[in-house]
């Protein structure tokens, strides 16, 4: 596992930029795997930028969502497919077509969690982004999770869903159900790339990178993986032991 420690935000969003720019120019026909989140706008914002700039590519891009809520309708604009066009397709070179995900409003629910696990494998997955919980879920497998899960529907946490209540408008409820990759899913990705800002990241940080792996922090499975970059802001760093972070470039 390798740890990078940022001393801003935009600093990490940069460092998390260069290794999915690194992922798509080496890769004829890259399969990078989108997470969503606070975190994550800002490093969409930075490959936007860098697309306008540099003429960044992601022509033959295939984009794969990470999770997405159930209960919504189609054009929210809180579903996360409908995020990812407003943060980052619109503004780049991405394909018809390119961006996959679970369908919420699928009859069967579970024969398309199944379709998806099935499309993800066959992709497969070069590089997955990933954030972190302040109670430790990645994507949104919370707490209790087992660590050989796959794309499933669940049932989001109080905390999630308060922590979450920021992205939607004022009287709108936050969905209590999602569909996810499983921790398994996630796990069989070439390269993960977990970003995580702000001190109330902290506690979750420390005890996915040096606690015990366990379903109670569903986060700490990263360390079965063995191509691992995480990027932290400093105040995310600040519960890692010293050598830990001693260690970090």
């Amino acid at each position: 596992m390798r740890i990078v420690v940022a001393d801003t935000a935009a600093s990490a969003a940069r460092l998390a930029a260069d290794l999915v720019e690194d992922f798509i120019t080496a890769e004829p026909r890259p399969a990078l795997g989108l997470a969503t989140g606070e975190t994550m706008e800002a490093v969409f914002a930075e490959l936007v930028r860098r697309h306008r700039a540099r003429g960044l590519s992601f022509a033959g891009v295939r984009a794969y969502l990470l999770d997405e809520y159930l209960d919504l309708d189609r054009q929210d604009p809180c579903a996360y497919r409908n995020v990812v066009h407003r943060l980052l397709a619109r503004h780049v070179d991405l394909g018809a077509g390119a961006i996959h995900g679970p369908d919420p409003h699928a009859i069967d629910l579970d024969a398309e969690c199944n379709r998806y696990e099935r499309e993800l494998r066959a992709a497969p997955i070069g590089l997955q982004l990933l954030g972190i919980g302040s109670n430790g879920h990645i994507a949104f497998n919370e707490p209790g999770s087992p660590l050989d899960s796959t794309t499933r529907v669940v049932a989001l946490s109080e905390q999630t869903r308060a922590e979450n209540a920021r992205f939607f408008p004022a009287g709108q409820a936050v969905p209590t159900r999602a569909i996810t990759q499983g921790i398994a899913t996630i796990r069989a990705a070439n390269q993960l790339v977990m970003v995580a800002c702000g001190k109330h990241k902290a506690d979750s940080v420390a005890r996915a990178l040096e606690g015990p792996v366990t379903s109670e922090a569903p986060a700490s499975a990263i360390q079965l993986h063995p191509n691992v970059t995480v990027v932290l802001r400093a105040s995310a760093a600040v519960g890692l032991s010293e050598s830990l972070r001693a260690g970090a470039p």
